[in-house]
Protein backbone atom coordinates (compact mmCIF):
# COMPACT_ATOMS: atom_id res chain seq x y z
CA UNK A 1 0.00 0.00 0.00
CA UNK A 2 1.32 3.43 -0.96
CA UNK A 3 1.92 5.71 2.03
CA UNK A 4 0.91 9.36 1.90
CA UNK A 5 2.78 12.21 3.49
CA UNK A 6 0.01 13.15 5.89
CA UNK A 7 0.49 15.32 8.93
CA UNK A 8 -1.27 17.98 10.96
CA UNK A 9 -0.30 21.09 9.06
CA UNK A 10 0.49 24.35 10.82
CA UNK A 11 -0.21 26.63 7.86
CA UNK A 12 -2.54 26.94 4.86
CA UNK A 13 -1.81 28.89 1.67
CA UNK A 14 -4.80 30.99 0.55
CA UNK A 15 -4.75 31.41 -3.24
CA UNK A 16 -7.13 34.38 -3.09
CA UNK A 17 -8.88 35.99 -6.04
CA UNK A 18 -5.92 36.79 -8.27
CA UNK A 19 -2.14 36.34 -8.46
CA UNK A 20 -1.68 39.38 -10.69
CA UNK A 21 0.33 42.03 -8.74
CA UNK A 22 -1.24 44.84 -10.79
CA UNK A 23 -4.72 43.87 -9.61
CA UNK A 24 -3.85 43.95 -5.90
CA UNK A 25 -4.12 47.77 -5.35
CA UNK A 26 -7.55 48.15 -7.03
CA UNK A 27 -8.83 45.00 -5.30
CA UNK A 28 -7.54 46.30 -1.95
CA UNK A 29 -9.32 49.62 -2.51
CA UNK A 30 -12.54 47.88 -3.57
CA UNK A 31 -12.61 45.52 -0.58
CA UNK A 32 -11.75 48.32 1.85
CA UNK A 33 -14.54 50.50 0.40
CA UNK A 34 -17.11 47.67 0.62
CA UNK A 35 -16.06 46.85 4.18
CA UNK A 36 -16.36 50.46 5.37
CA UNK A 37 -19.76 50.82 3.67
CA UNK A 38 -20.93 47.53 5.24
CA UNK A 39 -19.88 48.50 8.77
CA UNK A 40 -21.23 52.06 8.56
CA UNK A 41 -24.48 51.04 6.89
CA UNK A 42 -25.28 48.35 9.43
CA UNK A 43 -24.11 50.57 12.28
CA UNK A 44 -26.58 53.26 11.20
CA UNK A 45 -29.38 50.67 11.29
CA UNK A 46 -28.39 49.61 14.82
CA UNK A 47 -28.15 53.21 16.07
CA UNK A 48 -31.40 54.23 14.38
CA UNK A 49 -33.30 51.35 16.00
CA UNK A 50 -31.65 51.93 19.39
CA UNK A 51 -32.31 55.66 19.66
CA UNK A 52 -35.70 55.95 17.95
CA UNK A 53 -38.61 54.94 20.19
CA UNK A 54 -40.85 54.51 17.14
CA UNK A 55 -38.74 51.53 16.10
CA UNK A 56 -38.89 49.70 19.42
CA UNK A 57 -40.92 46.74 18.15
CA UNK A 58 -40.08 43.10 17.29
CA UNK A 59 -39.45 43.65 13.56
CA UNK A 60 -36.78 46.29 14.12
CA UNK A 61 -35.39 44.48 17.17
CA UNK A 62 -34.54 41.52 14.92
CA UNK A 63 -33.34 43.86 12.16
CA UNK A 64 -30.84 45.51 14.52
CA UNK A 65 -29.52 42.11 15.58
CA UNK A 66 -29.32 41.05 11.92
CA UNK A 67 -27.19 44.14 11.21
CA UNK A 68 -24.94 43.28 14.16
CA UNK A 69 -24.54 39.73 12.84
CA UNK A 70 -23.75 41.11 9.35
CA UNK A 71 -20.93 43.23 10.78
CA UNK A 72 -19.49 40.19 12.53
CA UNK A 73 -20.03 38.00 9.46
CA UNK A 74 -18.08 40.23 7.08
CA UNK A 75 -15.43 41.04 9.73
CA UNK A 76 -14.35 37.39 9.89
CA UNK A 77 -12.99 37.51 6.33
CA UNK A 78 -12.44 41.04 5.00
CA UNK A 79 -9.75 42.26 7.47
CA UNK A 80 -7.75 39.11 6.73
CA UNK A 81 -8.15 39.71 2.97
CA UNK A 82 -6.97 43.32 3.33
CA UNK A 83 -3.99 42.21 5.44
CA UNK A 84 -2.98 39.58 2.87
CA UNK A 85 -3.24 42.05 -0.01
CA UNK A 86 -1.24 44.68 1.87
CA UNK A 87 1.55 42.34 3.03
CA UNK A 88 1.46 40.00 -0.01
CA UNK A 89 1.52 37.08 2.46
CA UNK A 90 -1.40 34.76 1.78
CA UNK A 91 -1.02 32.43 4.74
CA UNK A 92 -3.26 31.43 7.61
CA UNK A 93 -2.29 29.18 10.50
CA UNK A 94 -4.19 26.01 11.32
CA UNK A 95 -5.44 27.56 14.59
CA UNK A 96 -6.29 30.80 12.80
CA UNK A 97 -8.23 28.80 10.23
CA UNK A 98 -10.29 27.13 12.96
CA UNK A 99 -10.98 30.47 14.65
CA UNK A 100 -12.04 32.08 11.36
CA UNK A 101 -14.22 29.09 10.50
CA UNK A 102 -15.89 29.23 13.93
CA UNK A 103 -16.83 32.90 13.78
CA UNK A 104 -17.79 32.66 10.11
CA UNK A 105 -20.35 29.94 10.80
CA UNK A 106 -21.45 31.52 14.07
CA UNK A 107 -22.49 34.80 12.44
CA UNK A 108 -23.62 33.13 9.21
CA UNK A 109 -25.97 30.79 11.09
CA UNK A 110 -27.27 33.69 13.24
CA UNK A 111 -28.01 35.52 9.98
CA UNK A 112 -29.91 32.53 8.60
CA UNK A 113 -31.92 31.90 11.78
CA UNK A 114 -32.75 35.58 12.24
CA UNK A 115 -34.10 35.71 8.69
CA UNK A 116 -36.39 32.78 9.51
CA UNK A 117 -37.47 34.46 12.77
CA UNK A 118 -38.22 37.67 10.87
CA UNK A 119 -40.32 35.66 8.40
CA UNK A 120 -42.35 34.35 11.36
CA UNK A 121 -42.69 37.90 12.67
CA UNK A 122 -44.14 39.03 9.32
CA UNK A 123 -46.44 35.99 9.30
CA UNK A 124 -47.88 36.93 12.68
CA UNK A 125 -48.18 40.62 11.73
CA UNK A 126 -50.09 39.91 8.50
CA UNK A 127 -52.04 36.76 9.35
CA UNK A 128 -52.80 37.53 13.01
CA UNK A 129 -52.62 41.35 13.31
CA UNK A 130 -55.00 41.60 16.29
CA UNK A 131 -52.87 39.22 18.36
CA UNK A 132 -49.49 40.49 17.16
CA UNK A 133 -48.48 42.35 20.31
CA UNK A 134 -49.57 39.42 22.49
CA UNK A 135 -47.76 36.74 20.44
CA UNK A 136 -44.59 38.70 19.66
CA UNK A 137 -44.01 39.85 23.22
CA UNK A 138 -40.54 40.90 24.48
CA UNK A 139 -40.06 37.57 26.27
CA UNK A 140 -40.65 35.54 23.10
CA UNK A 141 -38.41 37.86 21.05
CA UNK A 142 -35.57 37.45 23.55
CA UNK A 143 -36.07 33.70 23.61
CA UNK A 144 -35.98 33.46 19.80
CA UNK A 145 -32.74 35.45 19.75
CA UNK A 146 -31.17 33.18 22.37
CA UNK A 147 -32.22 30.08 20.42
CA UNK A 148 -30.59 31.54 17.28
CA UNK A 149 -27.33 32.28 19.13
CA UNK A 150 -27.06 28.91 20.92
CA UNK A 151 -28.01 26.97 17.78
CA UNK A 152 -25.24 28.84 15.95
CA UNK A 153 -22.76 27.94 18.67
CA UNK A 154 -23.75 24.29 18.23
CA UNK A 155 -23.09 24.63 14.49
CA UNK A 156 -19.60 25.97 15.23
CA UNK A 157 -18.81 22.96 17.41
CA UNK A 158 -20.06 20.55 14.75
CA UNK A 159 -17.91 22.16 12.06
CA UNK A 160 -14.86 22.15 14.33
CA UNK A 161 -15.45 18.45 15.01
CA UNK A 162 -15.75 17.79 11.26
CA UNK A 163 -12.49 19.61 10.50
CA UNK A 164 -10.73 17.75 13.32
CA UNK A 165 -11.45 14.50 11.46
CA UNK A 166 -9.43 15.68 8.47
CA UNK A 167 -5.71 15.23 7.84
CA UNK A 168 -3.74 17.24 5.28
CA UNK A 169 -0.60 16.82 3.19
CA UNK A 170 2.42 18.97 3.96
CA UNK A 171 1.86 21.33 1.02
CA UNK A 172 -1.66 22.75 1.35
CA UNK A 173 -3.05 25.32 -1.08
CA UNK A 174 -6.64 26.37 -0.54
CA UNK A 175 -8.72 27.97 -3.33
CA UNK A 176 -10.42 31.17 -2.20
CA UNK A 177 -9.60 33.69 0.49
CA UNK A 178 -10.91 32.13 3.72
CA UNK A 179 -11.25 28.76 5.45
CA UNK A 180 -14.42 26.97 4.40
CA UNK A 181 -15.25 23.29 5.19
CA UNK A 182 -16.11 22.36 1.56
CA UNK A 183 -12.68 23.62 0.45
CA UNK A 184 -10.96 21.94 3.41
CA UNK A 185 -12.60 18.64 2.48
CA UNK A 186 -11.46 19.02 -1.14
CA UNK A 187 -7.80 19.46 -0.16
CA UNK A 188 -7.73 16.83 2.62
CA UNK A 189 -5.49 13.78 2.10
CA UNK A 190 -7.38 11.51 4.49
CA UNK A 191 -10.67 9.72 3.86
CA UNK A 192 -13.43 12.33 3.68
CA UNK A 193 -16.56 10.19 3.41
CA UNK A 194 -17.52 10.72 7.06
CA UNK A 195 -16.88 14.46 6.82
CA UNK A 196 -18.94 14.78 3.62
CA UNK A 197 -21.87 12.93 5.18
CA UNK A 198 -21.60 15.09 8.29
CA UNK A 199 -21.42 18.27 6.19
CA UNK A 200 -24.59 17.34 4.28
CA UNK A 201 -26.40 16.50 7.52
CA UNK A 202 -25.36 19.83 9.04
CA UNK A 203 -26.47 21.66 5.89
CA UNK A 204 -29.81 19.85 5.87
CA UNK A 205 -30.51 20.78 9.48
CA UNK A 206 -29.13 24.32 9.76
CA UNK A 207 -29.91 25.30 6.17
CA UNK A 208 -32.99 23.28 5.33
CA UNK A 209 -34.98 24.02 8.48
CA UNK A 210 -34.74 27.85 8.23
CA UNK A 211 -35.48 27.78 4.48
CA UNK A 212 -38.47 25.48 5.02
CA UNK A 213 -39.75 27.76 7.80
CA UNK A 214 -39.40 30.84 5.57
CA UNK A 215 -41.20 29.12 2.70
CA UNK A 216 -44.01 28.02 5.02
CA UNK A 217 -44.35 31.53 6.47
CA UNK A 218 -44.51 33.20 3.07
CA UNK A 219 -46.95 30.60 1.76
CA UNK A 220 -49.32 31.57 4.56
CA UNK A 221 -48.57 35.27 4.04
CA UNK A 222 -49.34 35.15 0.31
CA UNK A 223 -52.55 33.22 0.97
CA UNK A 224 -53.58 35.85 3.52
CA UNK A 225 -52.71 38.77 1.22
CA UNK A 226 -54.76 37.27 -1.64
CA UNK A 227 -57.83 37.33 0.61
CA UNK A 228 -57.52 41.09 1.11
CA UNK A 229 -60.33 42.69 -0.98
CA UNK A 230 -58.71 46.01 -1.93
CA UNK A 231 -55.64 46.46 -4.14
CA UNK A 232 -54.32 49.12 -1.76
CA UNK A 233 -54.57 46.73 1.17
CA UNK A 234 -52.70 44.04 -0.75
CA UNK A 235 -49.94 46.48 -1.65
CA UNK A 236 -49.60 47.71 1.95
CA UNK A 237 -49.44 44.15 3.29
CA UNK A 238 -46.86 43.09 0.71
CA UNK A 239 -44.72 46.21 1.24
CA UNK A 240 -44.22 45.30 4.91
CA UNK A 241 -42.32 42.14 3.96
CA UNK A 242 -40.79 43.06 0.57
CA UNK A 243 -37.50 44.19 2.13
CA UNK A 244 -37.14 41.00 4.12
CA UNK A 245 -37.99 38.88 1.09
CA UNK A 246 -35.33 40.69 -0.97
CA UNK A 247 -32.68 40.04 1.70
CA UNK A 248 -33.72 36.36 1.95
CA UNK A 249 -33.38 35.86 -1.81
CA UNK A 250 -30.00 37.63 -1.85
CA UNK A 251 -28.59 35.72 1.14
CA UNK A 252 -29.73 32.22 0.22
CA UNK A 253 -29.28 32.72 -3.53
CA UNK A 254 -25.60 33.59 -3.20
CA UNK A 255 -25.02 30.97 -0.45
CA UNK A 256 -26.48 28.19 -2.57
CA UNK A 257 -24.52 29.47 -5.56
CA UNK A 258 -21.16 29.24 -3.82
CA UNK A 259 -21.75 25.68 -2.65
CA UNK A 260 -22.95 24.58 -6.08
CA UNK A 261 -19.83 26.13 -7.62
CA UNK A 262 -17.61 24.35 -5.06
CA UNK A 263 -19.15 21.00 -6.05
CA UNK A 264 -19.06 21.62 -9.82
CA UNK A 265 -15.62 23.20 -9.93
CA UNK A 266 -13.91 22.98 -6.52
CA UNK A 267 -10.58 24.51 -7.61
CA UNK A 268 -11.89 27.20 -9.95
CA UNK A 269 -11.46 30.89 -9.21
CA UNK A 270 -15.15 31.37 -9.93
CA UNK A 271 -15.96 29.83 -6.57
CA UNK A 272 -13.94 32.55 -4.83
CA UNK A 273 -15.76 35.24 -6.81
CA UNK A 274 -19.15 33.82 -5.81
CA UNK A 275 -17.93 33.70 -2.19
CA UNK A 276 -17.37 37.45 -2.34
CA UNK A 277 -21.05 37.92 -3.14
CA UNK A 278 -22.42 36.30 0.00
CA UNK A 279 -19.58 37.16 2.41
CA UNK A 280 -19.16 40.84 1.47
CA UNK A 281 -21.73 42.09 -1.04
CA UNK A 282 -24.83 40.71 0.73
CA UNK A 283 -24.04 42.24 4.18
CA UNK A 284 -23.23 45.52 2.39
CA UNK A 285 -26.54 45.64 0.49
CA UNK A 286 -28.82 44.68 3.41
CA UNK A 287 -28.88 48.17 5.02
CA UNK A 288 -29.62 49.79 1.63
CA UNK A 289 -32.45 47.34 0.93
CA UNK A 290 -34.10 48.09 4.26
CA UNK A 291 -33.40 51.82 4.10
CA UNK A 292 -34.65 52.35 0.55
CA UNK A 293 -37.78 50.19 0.94
CA UNK A 294 -38.76 51.15 4.50
CA UNK A 295 -40.02 54.62 5.34
CA UNK A 296 -39.60 54.18 9.10
CA UNK A 297 -35.91 53.31 8.73
CA UNK A 298 -35.32 56.20 6.32
CA UNK A 299 -36.94 58.65 8.73
CA UNK A 300 -35.02 57.25 11.71
CA UNK A 301 -31.69 57.45 9.87
CA UNK A 302 -32.52 61.01 8.75
CA UNK A 303 -33.31 62.02 12.35
CA UNK A 304 -30.09 60.36 13.55
CA UNK A 305 -28.02 62.23 10.96
CA UNK A 306 -29.78 65.47 11.88
CA UNK A 307 -28.93 64.98 15.56
CA UNK A 308 -25.31 64.20 14.67
CA UNK A 309 -25.05 67.35 12.55
CA UNK A 310 -26.65 69.42 15.32
CA UNK A 311 -24.16 68.16 17.91
CA UNK A 312 -21.29 69.19 15.65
Amino acid sequence: METKNITRVSMFILLGLSDDPELQPPLFTLFLFMYVVTVLGNLFIILAVSFDNRLHNPMYFFLANLSLADIGFTSTTVPKILHDMHTHLKFISYVGCLIQLSFFYLFGCIDSLLLSVMAYDRFVAICHPLHYSVIMNPRLCGLLLLVAVFSSLLLCLLHLFMVSLLSFCTEVEMPGFFCDPPQLINIACSDTHTSIILMYCIGAIFGGVPVSWILWSYTRIVASILRVPSAGGKYKAFSTCSSHLSVVCLFYGTSIGVYISSVVSPSHKGGAVVSVCYTIVTPMLNPFIYSLRNRDIKRAVHRLLSKTSYLK
